[in-house]
């Protein structure tokens, strides 16, 4: 059995060499580090789909990174972080890492309660509908402030969204 051993690595070693150059198999690249919220920027804004979703994309400007996982999302407090109003996010699909080579993006896709009727709009469940200029969402345990591309505002019944994981286009 050890005599079988070694005849097959010698042949193994003498199949990888051509030449006198060791030819193998492609290299395998290190698992790409996490994304760090400074190597992360916004594209703009959070671009409106129809009423009830919003897609909102990061840009990778570093290094390759790993992004995974959904966002946090908050109603931005109009000018004051003491009156954000953060939102319980409903996870949709499975979070598979996602990397991003350098200029890279990723999104998420966010569904809100919407709200009915026209201009003074209504909440089925009979309450009070909640309107914000913008949202923090949060990725990479940083927040960006968008707003909506439209020039809208977000109009959203009850306190939770449901979002995508992170994936690339």
């Amino acid at each position: 059995m050890r005599v079988t051993r070694k005849a097959a690595a010698l042949g193994a070693a003498t199949a990888l060499l051509a030449g006198g150059t060791l030819v193998g198999g492609p290299a395998v690249a290190a698992p790409a580090a996490a994304c760090t919220g400074d190597q992360l920027s916004d594209t703009g804004g959070a671009v409106r789909t129809d009423s009830t979703h919003v897609r909102f994309t990061v840009v990778n400007n570093g290094p390759a990174c790993t992004l995974r996982g959904f966002p946090t999302v908050a109603l931005a407090g109009q000018g004051s972080p003491d009156s954000n109003k953060p939102l319980r996010v409903l996870p949709r699909g499975e979070a598979r890492p996602v990397v991003l080579a350098r200029f890279g993006t990723a999104s998420t896709l966010l569904t809100f309660t919407p709200v009915l009727g026209e201009a003074d709009g209504y909440c089925a469940s009979g309450a009070d509908p909640t309107v914000a200029p913008s949202l923090v969402v949060g990725v990479a345990r940083t927040g960006f402030q968008v707003a909506p591309t439209d020039g809208g505002q977000f109009a959203l019944c009850g306190d939770t969204v449901r979002a995508t994981a992170f994936r690339s286009p």
